[in-house]
């Protein structure tokens, strides 16, 4: 049987080991190995990489600790607005949402959107719209309501800031790129991609980043890999990061690990760009390069252990 794989990862930034509590660390360790496992599940039962991809992300949405689904930050305006998008390789066929409020699981949306619509991205309301016909879950405000994540928009309210999703108080300098993706090979071969996000806390005007972008936040194809990307949106928009790194394996004949190498440490770097990405080729190898202090990820091979990785060390 051929191998599978997975990987998955919670928010790049500032995460520093000194900001950081033993019980808060075990959690955000716990949250990343239920999420590994509910996508590994699927894929040792035989099942396919876009199903894993959806699993794996659903259990981060589902987990307050996670800037996505049930713990997604507060705009300006004080809502929840969500993103996410999703994509298989055998056929780069792609679903995508933005500025949604009240799905349970943004990134469910998103794989419906790809397989029954003709249509590739939706937003706002007809997103929603899309969803009730499909009788995706919704859920009240309040299942929304995380009170840390208020508390963040407060804070930046008071300083009129728009700020990355951080998991404590400013003064702490830690500030993270609240996003959560996972990425998944099959044992029939096939990659899939996918990556959810709540944006940033105290967002106005509609701001969009990176995360339902195909491309830019995410990619998969067969034929190079998969990828799914959590930092500074703008700057990973503007680099088309997920697609510039299946394109110079595909173009240049790079390898994974030197693709990822090109644009997170090199390319991102020269413009201002900070965070990272998970990456998954067709022959199962895994890179999860980021340029920030640290990013949450995980990841597990069929036949050897799980790796879950915080801080940069």
């Amino acid at each position: 049987m051929k191998q599978h794989a997975i990987a998955i990862h919670g928010g790049a930034g500032t995460i520093l080991r000194s900001a950081m509590t033993p019980e808060k660390e075990q959690s955000y360790k716990k949250g990343l190995e239920d999420a590994i496992l509910a996508g590994d599940k699927i894929l040792a039962a035989g099942g396919d990489a876009l199903d894993a991809v959806e699993a794996a992300i659903r259990s981060l949405e589902d987990n307050p600790l996670f800037n996505a689904g049930k713990g997604a930050v507060f705009t300006h305006e004080g809502k929840n607005e969500m993103d996410a998008s999703i994509m298989q390789g055998k056929d780069l066929m792609a679903g995508a949402v933005t500025g949604i409020s009240n799905i349970r699981n943004p990134i469910t949306l998103a794989k419906t959107v790809m397989q029954k619509s003709e249509h590739v991205f939706l937003s706002g309301l007809g997103a929603m719209e899309f969803a009730e016909k499909n009788k995706l879950q919704f859920e009240p405000d309040e299942y929304f309501f995380v009170q840390m994540r208020y508390d963040q928009l407060l804070s930046a309210r008071e300083s009129d800031r728009i700020v990355m999703d951080h998991t404590d108080k400013l003064e702490n300098g830690e500030k993270k790129f609240g996003t959560v993706g996972a990425v998944a090979l099959d044992v029939h071969g096939n990659l899939a991609a996918g990556t959810s996000t709540g944006g940033m806390t105290n967002k106005k005007m509609g701001r969009i980043g990176d995360t339902p972008i195909i491309g830019a936040g995410t990619y998969a194809n067969n034929n190079t890999c998969a990828i799914s990307c959590t930092g500074h949106g703008e700057f990973f928009i503007r680099s088309v990061v997920a697609y510039d790194v299946s394109c110079l394996m595909e173009y240049k004949g790079l390898s994974l690990k030197e693709a990822c190498e090109i644009v997170v440490n090199q390319k991102l770097v020269k413009i201002g760009g900070e965070g990272g990405l998970i990456a998954l080729d067709a022959k199962g190898n895994i890179e999860l390069p980021f340029n920030s202090e640290g990013m949450y990820r995980a990841m597990k091979k069929s036949g050897s252990d799980m790796y879950i990785g915080i801080y940069k060390d």
